[in-house]
C-alpha cells in the first residue's frame, strides 16, 4: 500500500473496528485493496468497506462462478448477498450488506 501513513492508520484503524476477527490474510488484501489509488479519494471508513465487499465477494463466494454461467453483474450479486453476509458475520463484522441496497 502506498497510502500516506496517516490514511494507512486511519484504514488500519477503520478495519479492526470493521471486521475485528477477520483472518490475517484477507485483512491484508482488503487493506491493501482499500488503499488502492483508485481509492484514495475516498474516506478511509468508506474505501476498507468497499475493499470488504469486494474481496469476500470475489473470494468467498460463487460470484464468479454465476458470471460464467451467464448472469449479469446484478444477478450475480443478488445471488451472492446471503454469503457474503455469513462471511462478514463469521468475521465479527460491524457492518452487513442490505439486500435493498443497490450501490453494493
Amino acid at each position: 500500500m502506498s497510502a500516506p501513513t496517516g490514511r494507512r492508520r486511519a484504514l488500519a484503524k477503520a478495519l479492526t473496528l470493521l471486521l475485528p476477527m477477520a483472518p490475517y490474510a484477507d485483512i491484508e488484501k482488503i487493506r491493501a485493496d482499500a488503499g488502492a489509488v483508485h481509492m484514495k479519494a475516498l474516506p478511509p471508513s468508506v474505501s476498507p468497506w468497499l475493499a470488504t465487499v469486494a474481496h469476500v465477494r470475489h473470494a468467498h463466494t460463487d460470484y464468479e462462478t454465476l458470471l460464467e454461467e451467464g448472469y449479469d453483474r446484478d444477478a450475480a450479486r443478488f445471488f451472492v448477498i446471503d454469503r457474503i453476509n455469513a462471511v462478514l458475520t463469521s468475521w465479527r463484522a460491524t457492518r452487513l450488506l442490505d439486500p435493498d441496497d443497490e450501490d453494493v
